[in-house]
């Protein structure tokens, strides 16, 4: 195999890592360390973002300089993401005599091409600050569709781009000031000669997700590419252009640059020669970047790399944003949660865990659902991946696994053969398909711990074997599924391996079972998401002045201690049906189950079809108006409670053989899970 670069973008200087930058450089690490598993040479690069106004201006207002600003944000960046179990290979700076000498160089092949030009630009001023304004220190209301509160560039409303001389009613982000327009000389590179081969190489299958490739297509390449500004005029922190005084380059010039200026940094600190990576077809680079930032990565930055004589990446994964509880992130109300916070109170393995299970190949926005963590974690890593280890490795902590692997009925082999599916769908960044691979057999496995019993079996002499046999089984079991999930679970896998004195760091380890090797003792390796700790993040996270009341509701199983209120408003709107006897009530009859399959009706506006699971065989198809409310993948693997009784009814898209119960007034809905540890098949009492 080729060897393989990855890099993620560089988080910017001015801004502590909040759980919205999470999702990428998780889905980054997890998707290095399966290639890892597999035995390729990978390198993780990244580095700090430093140039810019923001920079310069925080630096102003504390009386310190930029250089002090950065080292200070470098440092903290780093120990998040340390925290957060994202291990790099190199962690640089784009304020580097490295990165200096790669953009000087890049600027030289520009001019040697004669695609730099100079223009008088017309720019909006801040009149107090005596500066030109960035695009992204301009707000006011977007041209297009008159949203309020949109940078300079772009609108989140309606997707439109824009200059920021076309904002509606501009103000000034850093005083506030209504700007006024002025004209500085600025540089320009032309790259509309390289749109045929820049066309060709974004459509190519595979070079990054197609719903990117077909933006590019229908917004910027069927027309001629316009010149791309890439420098500033003073006062700005940055690099200066060498043959341009009083002039700097546009921090989105430089930026992208630290991927090569930090892979140097790493050549030179560990004996490597930098050609093989940016100068070689044995290499295969990917960057990971949020959909924000596609026109650099995919237009531009090609064709600086190009130009200069570096390889383009080969592939570029876009993700989506992250909401959370289906709405932006909320300073206010407590959402807006700053890694840091979060590592006071939670272990990042649920978090990573949680990213996991929602992120696919595509440009997906996820939502962190913060009850749906909690459910998550508790139901799918505690009681189903974890217990396995906890109920069966006490028993073999004295004799060890059995001295040859017993008769399972296939269960072992089955889930070596979930590997080429597994390692096919971390290839393919389909790590939720991971993860719902992974808890099939840990159901499995479960089901097997259920009927063997070893708790009650060691309770009857003689039936010593019997025991052993029965637990080498189950936490051979456990470690397959572990292995599976290790380069989402870093930490479980190596507390597993500490566990059972055996490495988890190959995929293939997977196809063959321990056997005859000694067990340790079993230590915690994993708690229950507990839900005050989850509402002390979310309070701690409001700004001083809002009050506590809390957000996220506990499951009933487990109360909150914090005060609630309760609105009776619900009630009013639909007051309580007449009394009916015990002898009414028992003729429903409510049963557990889990969705096995979810795909929306295309024809229907309101209904999901669900296929769901009774426990056995027992199947039923049940339609459900939530289409509007939930997503088919994230009902998949989820405990509902149905009314199993329920007259079937003949529906023109198919018979539905029962009804999935759900809260909720007119226009919303909830559909409800029965606690963690419950059954399918088990009746509601």
């Amino acid at each position: 195999m080729k060897r393989l670069l990855v890099t993620a973008a560089l988080p910017y200087a001015n801004g502590h890592i909040h759980l919205g930058h999470l999702v990428e450089y998780t889905q980054t690490d997890i998707f290095v360390r399966a290639w890892r598993m597999r035995g390729r040479e990978v390198a993780y690069i990244c580095a700090d973002d430093t140039h810019g106004t923001a920079v310069m201006m925080r630096a102003r207002q504390e009386k310190r300089s930029e250089e002090a600003v950065i080292e200070e944000m470098s440092a903290a960046h780093q120990r998040d993401f340390a925290g957060f179990s994202i291990s790099f290979d190199h962690y640089g700076s784009t304020h580097s005599p490295e990165n200096k000498a790669f953009a000087d160089h890049i600027w030289k092949s520009f001019r040697e091409r004669g695609l730099i030009r100079s223009a008088s630009v017309r720019q909006l001023f801040d009149p107090v600050e005596k500066m030109f304004l960035a695009d992204r220190f301009v707000k006011g209301s977007c041209p297009v569709c008159k949203s309020p509160d949109q940078y300079g560039d772009n609108c989140d409303k309606c997707g439109s781009t824009y200059d920021a001389t076309e904002l509606i009613d501009p103000k000034s982000t850093l005083s506030g000031a209504k700007p006024e327009l002025a004209e500085a000389e600025h540089h320009l590179v032309s790259i509309e000669s390289e749109r045929p081969w820049l066309t060709e190489w974004t459509q190519v299958e595979g070079r990054m997700p197609k719903e990117i490739a077909n933006y590019l297509m229908g917004f910027f390449l069927g027309k001629p590419l316009l010149d791309w500004d890439v420098s500033r005029p003073a006062p700005y922190f940055g690099f200066p252009i060498p043959d341009a005084p009083g002039h700097f380059f546009y921090v989105w010039f430089d930026a992208p640059i630290g991927y090569i200026a930090s892979t140097k940094q790493w050549c030179d600190r560990t004996g490597r020669r930098f050609d093989d990576y940016w100068r070689s077809e044995e290499t295969e680079i990917v960057h990971v970047i949020g959909k924000d930032i596609v026109k650099f990565h995919t237009l531009f930055w090609p064709v600086m790399l190009k130009v200069a004589g570096f390889t383009l990446p080969s592939r570029v994964q876009v993700h989506g944003f992250l909401t959370v509880n289906g709405e932006k992130m909320s300073k206010s109300k407590g959402t807006f949660v700053l890694g840091s916070k979060y590592l006071e109170h939670l272990d990042p393995a649920y978090l990573r865990y949680y990213y996991a299970s929602k992120l696919g190949p595509k440009v997906d926005d996820i939502d962190l659902n913060l009850e749906e963590l909690a459910a998550r974690v508790n139901g799918e890593l505690v009681n189903k991946v974890v217990n396995l280890a906890s109920r069966s490795s006490r028993f073999l902590a004295k004799t060890g696994f059995a001295a040859s692997y017993p008769e399972d009925g296939g269960l072992f082999d089955e889930g070596a053969r979930a590997h080429d599916e597994i390692v096919a769908a971390y290839e393919s960044w389909d790590f939720a398909r991971v993860t719902r691979v992974a808890m099939a057999l840990a159901d499995r496995a479960n089901e097997f711990v259920d009927r063997a019993q070893p708790w009650a079996l060691v309770k009857t002499p003689g039936k010593e074997a019997e025991v052993v046999a029965a637990c080498s089984i189950a936490l051979n079991l456990f470690r397959q599924i572990v292995i599976y999930l290790a380069p989402i679970l870093p930490k479980l896998a190596e507390d597993c391996a500490a566990l059972l004195g055996a490495p988890l760091d190959r995929f293939e380890a997977a196809k063959k079972p321990l056997a005859g090797t000694p067990v340790g003792t079993y230590q915690h390796l994993m708690k229950r998401v507990e839900p005050e700790k989850v509402q002390k993040m979310i309070d701690e996270s409001k700004p001083a002045e809002t009050t506590t009341t809390p957000t996220l509701p506990a499951p009933a199983s487990t109360p909150s201690t914090a005060a609630v209120e309760d609105s009776g408003e619900p009630l009013a709107k639909e007051p309580i049906a007449a009394t009916c006897t015990i002898d009414d009530f028992t003729k429903v009859d409510l049963r557990v189950a889990r969705i096995v399959s979810a795909e929306a009706v295309p024809e229907a506006k309101k209904l999901l079809k669900l296929t769901v699971s009774l426990g056995g065989e027992a199947r039923r198809t049940v339609f459900a108006g939530i289409k509007a409310y939930y997503k088919p993948e994230d009902l998949v693997g989820r405990l509902v409670i149905i009314c199993a009784n329920l007259a079937p009814r003949q529906m023109k898209f198919g018979l539905s053989e029962g009804m999935v119960l759900a809260a909720g007034a007119e226009g919303e809905a909830f559909v409800l899970s029965p606690d963690s540890g419950a059954k399918p098949g088990q009746r509601v009492h």
